[in-house]
C-alpha cells in the first residue's frame, strides 16, 4: 500500500550533504517527493512510496549521511500528493 510521510529531521543536518544523500537514498529505493532545508536548521522531507520501502527510507533518515548527527526524526502520515520524482528544493 502506497503512503505519504512528512519527515522532519533535526540535529547536525545542514551543511553535511544531507539533502543530496537523501535524494540518492530516495532514488535508490524508488521514493518520490522532495527534501529541503528549513530556516530553523532542520531538514523537511515529503516522501511517497510503498509502506515497507518508506520504513527503510525513514530508517536511513534516522541515521543520515556520515557527517550528519541526527538527534530526532519525526514522521507523520499525510495525504498522497502523487509526486512523479524526488527532488531537492531550495
Amino acid at each position: 500500500m502506497r503512503k505519504h510521510y512528512n519527515i522532519t529531521v533535526a540535529g547536525r543536518v545542514q551543511g553535511v550533504f544531507f539533502r543530496a544523500s537523501t535524494k540518492t537514498s530516495a532514488d535508490h529505493l524508488g521514493i518520490k517527493g522532495f527534501v529541503k532545508n528549513l530556516p530553523d536548521g532542520t531538514v523537511y522531507i515529503e516522501a511517497e512510496g510503498e509502506e515497507e520501502t518508506l520504513k527503510q527510507f525513514v530508517e536511513w533518515c534516522s541515521q543520515g549521511p556520515k557527517a550528519a548527527r541526527v538527534e530526532a526524526c519525526d514522521v507523520e502520515e499525510s495525504s498522497m500528493q502523487e509526486f512523479t520524482r524526488f527532488e531537492i528544493l531550495r
